[in-house]
């Protein structure tokens, strides 16, 4: 038997996580039986939608959820023989006994030189979320002007680069300097610090004083307000994420766009990557080809030690990471 680290939910999230919302336990893993794998994490991601989402899928006392990539050390499952490596929604655990349910296999050519961590970030759920976003539900067009918050995140990043590929005009907001820094380095046309400019309404305007075809939006809140009325006519939005009203301990009000999408016939559509999961293995690969190209970077911000989670988790939320936070075990 293997003895597994497994930080778990001690209680339901009030406002900004704390480490007392979280405890370190140990669990005794047993033999694999017919048709199961055991599974040794290498990498586990830490995303925005763990804040929210907890809440639904995990009991107070329940193991955090999200996903990793993982090595199979055991195995009674000729789908997946000793050695492979897979992604899966395991939570936060080192080790997990699987009965193959929910993992997916790396590329089967994923290149030695390429880091199997990135199957967690631009070649994993938030690059499909930023190739979906952008296809499906924006429909974007070569010569779109796109709006994207949260711009050097994992997604925001992804997204901003794919649009360039497509040959629209990118304007990115972001929370310090040296994200703008890196935004150019991306080669997004307009950056902005939305934490030092003047007046948020100003920064969008000078960045694109015709208004946007796209907006990804990835924040909510006071900035959703603010560049909602910098749309173009039939302008398409795609809401992604809400990250600014994720610690609210009371929900946050108005002003409400309703007129403004009225006279302006905006169209706002929420999306979840699953829904476009039967396009995975092709996406996956264009957005692997890309990277070999050199068309897509893929910055990580890694903590080393699975002790360090709930560290990671709550730095990711307030915004220490550049590009994709994951825990290196």
């Amino acid at each position: 038997m293997v003895q597994s680290k497994t930080w778990v939910l001690a209680r339901h999230f009030e406002g900004f996580p704390e480490d007392s919302n979280f405890e370190l336990k140990l669990e005794q893993q047993p033999e694999p039986k017919d048709g199961e794998v055991l599974l040794e994490a290498l990498f586990l991601s830490v995303d925005p939608y763990m804040r929210p989402f907890s809440r639904l899928r995990v009991k107070e006392g329940g193991v955090m959820i999200g996903t990793q990539v993982a090595k199979v050390i055991q195995s009674n499952n000729s789908a997946f023989p000793i050695g492979c490596h897979v992604v899966g929604r395991c939570g936060w655990r080192t080790h997990t006994v699987s009965d193959g349910t929910g993992l997916t296999h790396l590329l089967s050519d994923w290149p030695q030189e390429v880091p199997m961590s990135l199957a967690l970030g631009a070649i994993g759920m938030p690059g499909l979320t930023a190739l979906y976003g952008l296809e499906e539900v924006l429909g974007l067009q070569d010569g779109d002007t796109l709006l994207v918050n949260a711009a050097a995140g994992a997604v925001g990043s992804t997204v901003g680069q794919i649009a360039k590929i497509k040959g629209c005009r990118v304007v990115g907001s972001t929370g310090s300097d040296a994200k703008v820094a890196y935004l150019k380095e991306l080669g997004f046309d307009e950056a902005f610090n939305y934490k030092t400019v003047s007046s948020l309404e100003e920064a969008l305007k000078t960045a694109s004083p015709d208004g946007y075809h796209c907006f990804f939006e990835n924040v909510g809140g006071p900035f959703s307000s603010v560049a909602i009325p910098q749309m173009k006519e039939f302008g398409r939005i795609a809401l992604c994420g809400g990250i600014s009203t994720y610690n609210d301990t009371t929900p946050q009000t108005g002003p409400y766009p309703h007129l403004t999408m009225i006279f302006k016939q905006l169209k706002m559509e929420g999306f979840l990557v699953g829904r476009w999961e039967h396009k995975n293995q092709e996406a996956l690969r264009r957005l692997m080809a890309w990277k070999r190209e050199g068309k897509l970077q893929c910055r990580e911000h890694v903590t080393e030690g699975f002790e360090n989670m709930p560290a990671a988790f709550m730095g990711m939320l307030q915004g220490d990471n550049i590009g994709k936070a994951i825990v290196k075990v």
